[in-house]
């Protein structure tokens, strides 16, 4: 390999680091689009296909080394495994993960070889970096954290986009802008040399340049027009999401049990005449509710009489002979008597986190799950709505599973809000913001609010075009009392899902194809 392509492998790993500076929480997003842009001409000068691979699996093997490193966290509150082992799952991890960029610059190069030329190039990677996300939130379970897309969440007009190509859609037309950069630079370069010589080549490059970012910035300007703001609704319940600022530590303390409940209590608020939906965290209590009335009254103790609660805990399976087999991940429904009001079981469970998969190999090697306990968790069936009485059908995605664009509604019951109680507090600072980002794309995708309940933070209160409507900060204990937005008209993506993101990678692979030319 010459010298200098040996280069662009270590060019490439800087370029993916500093490229996840664009997600949460530095949200360094236009160091993002240069670092995609420096990718995009690395991979124009690739004379192989094993250097156009090695270039996006360097590229990817650094952006998700720092953009997961919050990972490494998770290992300090497991005393069977040394904290060191963190860093290592964060590198295991990201060797693995930076499969999927290396495929898709891989097949972008691959398909220059038929269309040369820096255009379809860009084009075809855009394409293809489509592909690669839905690969990534697909194979083995699926990991999709951090998609390009993510980074636009705060930018509420950006991220508007999904609505009409899902997120890896909007991914890929990152992409397509950051190709735009350099194109632009060499195209008012190139057009003034080439135009004083009578050539109109220069400024068909610049043309060409200049309305791919218009088409961008049109796009993303015509998309708050269509998003009608939803007026408030004067008889809507009010949402009191409660935030008790308990760690991760102190979450599983039988000594601090009692002290983690008065938490949740205090900060729950007291009944007024208008009903409450009390939102609780993922496991906020840790009996068993269907099998402890006693806990159960004490929850109901809490509410007023037009009050509801939806709170986390854990359920528990039985085999045919009556012996625990298993637990589950779940959501209940009380109302103020202490009854069950229903049952949500979490389905994308976290691999190594609430099951160790290979456990007989793994576990003789001394490694287990992140979460206390020795006994898997049970999946359940998948998006499910929970029915409460005057407020009807509510969507529940637990912790994780909201980042899975395409798979947290049920299509057959589209629901007035997401609620997605979460554990964010094992994650370090660098997890729950970008948690955070991945829950609001999900509220543009669908049109409908998403909330989210946290021990540590963040919870908020997300309406049903992405917009932060209110949040409570990291580490900081505290309510949220706002009523329930209104949902927005279904979206493209809620009726067609992510055949919108297909869609638009086979009309940038038809646009590359079209634009076939002579390579010079």
């Amino acid at each position: 390999m010459p010298h200098r392509a040996l280069h662009a492998l270590p060019l490439a790993f800087a370029a993916g680091l500093l490229a996840a500076c664009g997600f949460a929480p530095l949200e360094l997003w236009p160091l993002s689009l240069i670092c995609l842009a420096g990718l995009i001409l690395l991979l124009e000068r690739a004379t192989t296909l094993a250097r156009a691979v090695a270039l996006g699996w360097w590229f990817g093997f650094g952006s998700f080394c720092l953009g997961l490193n919050w990972i490494a966290t998770a290992f300090t509150y497991q005393a069977a495994m040394p904290a060191w082992l963190g860093i290592v799952a964060v590198v295991l991890l990201s060797l693995y993960l930076a499969v999927y960029p290396a495929f898709a610059t891989g097949a972008a190069w691959a398909l220059t070889r038929v269309v040369p030329g820096r255009w379809p190039l860009v084009l075809f990677l855009a394409a293809t970096w489509i592909a690669n996300e839905w690969l990534r939130a697909t194979v083995f379970t699926g990991f999709a954290w951090n998609p390009l897309a993510a980074m636009w969440a705060p930018l509420w007009p950006l991220a508007g986009i999904v609505a009409l190509v899902g997120t890896y859609g909007l991914s890929g037309l990152t992409l397509l802008l950051a190709g735009v950069l350099p194109m632009a630079v060499r195209g008012l370069r190139d057009g003034f040399v080439q135009a004083e010589l009578g050539q109109r080549r220069g400024r068909a490059v610049i043309l060409a340049a200049v309305g791919g970012a218009i088409a961008f910035a049109c796009v993303s300007l015509f998309v708050p027009l269509m998003a009608v703001e939803p007026k408030a609704d004067p008889t809507a319940p009010l949402l009191h999401v409660v935030q008790p600022n308990i760690g991760q530590a102190e979450k599983w303390s039988p000594d601090a049990e009692a002290r983690n409940f008065a938490r949740l209590a205090s900060l729950s608020g007291t009944p007024g005449l208008r009903p409450r939906l009390i939102l609780w965290p993922e496991v906020a209590v840790p009996a068993f509710l269907e099998e402890d009335p006693a806990a159960r009254a004490q929850i109901a103790s809490l509410l007023g009489p037009h009050d509801l609660m939806l709170t986390g805990a854990e359920a528990i399976q039985y085999d045919s002979a009556g012996q625990i087999v298993s637990a589950t991940n779940s959501l209940f429904g009380l109302d103020p008597q202490g009854r069950l009001l229903g049952r949500y079981d979490k389905s994308h469970l976290v691999p190594y986190g609430e099951y160790l998969p290979m456990r007989p190999i793994l576990s003789r090697i001394g490694l287990s799950r992140l979460a206390p306990g020795d006994m898997d968790f049970l999946a359940g069936p998948g998006p499910r709505d929970l029915t409460l009485p005057g407020i009807g059908a509510v969507g529940v995605q637990i912790c994780y599973e909201i980042i899975f664009s395409g798979h947290v509604v049920d299509e057959a019951h589209r629901p007035r809000f997401l609620f997605n109680p979460s554990n964010d507090a094992w994650f370090g600072r660098w997890g729950p913001p970008q948690h955070l980002a991945q829950a609001r794309l999900r509220a543009i995708e669908e049109g409908v609010p998403v909330v989210r309940a946290t021990p540590t933070g963040i919870s908020a209160i997300v309406d049903a075009h992405g917009r932060l409507l209110a949040s409570l900060p990291w580490r900081t204990p505290g309510a949220i009392e706002q009523p329930l937005p209104r949902t927005a008209p279904p979206t493209l993506f809620s009726r067609w899902g992510n055949f919108l993101s297909g869609g638009l990678a086979l009309v940038l692979l038809l646009i590359g194809f079209a634009s076939r030319r002579r390579a010079g």
